[in-house]
């Protein structure tokens, strides 16, 4: 199980031209699939004059949902080679719009993978060009419940291990949710498991 993964952390745009059809490209970060549905609104309301409004996107750290949009243009040519572009940059929580312009000139359905995908890349480049590619980890939460007495030893763990606090109550009992990389958790649960005793 992985516990880091690559995103973009704001929007990256790219650009590719084939035969007077223009393919306009542009990189978001996403976490749900409502997301990019509210994406996908605003992009066909904006270019409302373009022919296609395709888009793919990946979510999850391993990458494991995902879906593709072909948006009119012949099946398997546009969402395709965009989600293979996102999946051939390991990159996920992220959505790709390509919106194209049609220049009178058909391209065949080996043209628009083409143009799809390198649109995609382009966005994907200028993304890596301008730092905005980055690593995050993927995170676990705990929540743990504990007697007052033993507040300084919960407190060492967390001051050791360095957790996000997400709550804490230190009432009566005493409870606490922890947020930390998933590589770690195990560690984190033995630690505070062993304060039981």
């Amino acid at each position: 199980m992985r516990d880091t993964y690559l995103t973009v952390a704001d929007v990256a745009e790219g650009y590719y031209t084939e035969k007077r059809s223009k393919f306009y490209a542009f990189m978001h970060h996403v976490e749900s699939a409502e997301e990019v549905r509210t994406l996908q609104q605003q992009y066909k309301k904006k270019y409302y004059d373009a022919r296609h409004v395709c888009y793919a996107y990946r979510l999850g750290a391993e990458g494991e949902t995902f879906r593709a949009n072909d948006d009119g243009e012949p099946s398997s040519t546009a969402g395709k080679p965009i989600l293979g572009a996102l999946m051939s940059a390991d990159i996920t929580n992220t959505v790709i719009f390509v919106i194209r312009y049609y220049g009178g000139v058909n391209l065949g359905t080996g043209g628009l993978i083409v143009a799809y995908r390198e649109a995609s890349l382009s966005a994907i480049e200028n993304a890596r060009t301008a730092n905005l590619i980055e690593e995050r980890q993927v995170e676990e939460q705990i929540t743990y419940t504990f007697s007052y007495p033993q507040i300084n030893a919960v407190m060492k763990i967390v001051k050791d291990m360095e957790p996000r606090i997400i709550a804490q109550d230190f009432q009566t009992t005493c409870s606490i949710t922890l947020s930390i990389r998933r590589s770690l958790m195990p560690q984190l649960k033995a630690r505070l498991e062993a304060v039981s005793f």
